[in-house]
């Protein structure tokens, strides 16, 4: 009898655990990553011009907004009410990912563990973890006279203040350099809606701090560089002396919108060398955390 009764409590606990887990909601891997929930447009995405100072006015306490409408003018809150007009989503419900040009995927990146975009045309940047979007924001790139260099560069080392190289009045927060001989880096700094730096990729605090966390420092032993950050990709061109290039959103909402295939093509002759850096750093760090 108590064997039965044994066998019959098993029999339950099974069935109970069948129905917890219904055959099409299959358990995920414990090292699986979250899939980010974005709040998608309700309806197709429209913009329009407003007084900026009007409009400030009204938003000043409106935190989403105004970090929506802040990106799509790359500019900060403080040059925002310093122009004579902005552009304005109709509806600025949506994720903010919706307002600027980088696809939220891209499907061969998926071995890429991280990897960071600056777009010079739309003067936006994406962050990608195995070819999904984490991060995306605004950011003002080199003048016409101190242009960013293009091309593929490593996160080396970082400070959460620095000082400018240019001018030692220049206090640069949440700073990461990616080209140590030239000085360049991506830091908080102000934006005023164009670009304006001196060579380095200025970012909104929040954003800077974002990416200071999530992107990786190298490993330097007796000036040799033993492991490589995060590889960081710079390019194309900015039109100087054009009307910025986000007005045209207000006769085409998908006017800046960055193809997939565009950035497969910019990894593609990297992408060996990412991988091998990536195959590397992953092999030390592993041989380190076995020592200790």
């Amino acid at each position: 009898m108590k064997t039965t009764n044994y066998l019959f409590a098993i029999l339950a606990a099974l069935l109970l655990s069948n129905c917890n887990n219904p055959a099409n909601k299959s358990i995920p891997p414990k090292d699986a990553k979250p899939v980010a929930v974005r709040v998608k447009p309700a309806k197709e995405i429209a913009y329009h011009l407003e007084n900026s100072k009007q409009w400030c006015k009204q938003h000043k306490e409106d935190n989403l907004t105004q970090q929506i409408t802040r990106a799509i003018n790359r500019a900060d809150f403080a040059n925002l009410k310093n122009m004579d007009s902005i552009i304005v989503a109709d509806d600025s419900t949506a994720d903010i990912t919706f307002f600027l040009p980088f696809p939220v995927s891209i499907p061969s990146l998926k071995e890429v563990d991280k990897i960071l975009f600056f777009s010079y045309p739309t003067q936006s940047f994406a962050a990608y973890e195995n070819g999904e979007l984490k991060y995306t924001g605004a950011t003002n790139m080199g003048r016409k006279n101190d242009q960013t260099p293009n091309g593929l560069f490593y996160t080396n080392w970082k400070a959460e203040k620095t000082t400018s190289t240019f001018n030692d009045e220049w206090e640069l927060g949440w700073n990461f350099n990616i080209e140590n001989k030239l000085g360049v880096g991506f830091h908080q700094y102000a934006l005023p809606g164009y670009p304006a730096s001196h060579s380095c990729l200025r970012l909104q605090e929040a954003d800077a701090k974002n990416l200071y966390q999530w992107a990786d420092q190298w490993v330097v032993k007796k000036d040799t560089v033993q492991i490589k950050g995060t590889p960081v990709l710079v390019f194309g061109s900015y039109n100087f002396g054009q009307p910025k290039p986000w007005l045209k959103l207000l006769q085409n909402s998908h006017a800046l919108d960055i193809d997939v295939k565009e950035l497969e093509a910019l990894v593609a002759p990297h992408l060996t060398e990412i991988l091998q850096a990536q195959d590397k750093r992953k092999a030390q760090l592993n041989t380190v955390s076995a020592k200790q």
